[in-house]
């Protein structure tokens, strides 16, 4: 079961898929916000045999939605829609920050966020309390 990661900007959207049994995400590919947006994560969904995608809920450090919340519920409607797959989201805090940290500031960073987003999502699933900090 392949998973779909995503680490949504107004400006760029990361993306991150895991191995076949759903347990290692992997940086996939930095992706333009712009018209095209959902043609292409539905595209990468096929093409790469994606069960599942996990988008990162951000919000206030309150818990409280943010500015860009509701920008990821349309998508997660829309790709859910598109795709017919079991969307989920995963609470995500400072993921980009944290990729920035391990990395260094570099062209792929988004994607390393959507990894770190979709890591905590399979090990949750795969009941591993690993912090990946």
């Amino acid at each position: 079961m392949k998973y779909l990661g995503i680490d949504y900007g107004t400006k760029r959207v990361g993306t991150a898929v895991s191995d076949e049994e759903g347990r290692i995400a992997f940086p996939h590919a930095v992706l333009k916000n712009d018209k095209n947006l959902t043609d292409t994560l539905v595209a990468l969904c096929r093409e790469r045999g994606i069960s599942e995608i996990v988008i990162g809920d951000s919000r206030k450090l309150s818990g409280e939605p943010n500015t860009i919340s509701p920008e990821i519920e349309k998508l997660k409607n829309v790709l859910a829609e598109e795709t017919k797959l079991p969307t989920h989201y995963e609470p995500e805090f400072w993921s980009s920050a944290q990729a920035e940290r391990f990395q260094g500031k570099i062209d792929k960073l988004d994607a390393s966020a959507a990894a770190i987003i979709l890591q905590s999502f399979l090990d949750k699933k795969h009941g591993r309390n690993n912090k990946h900090s």
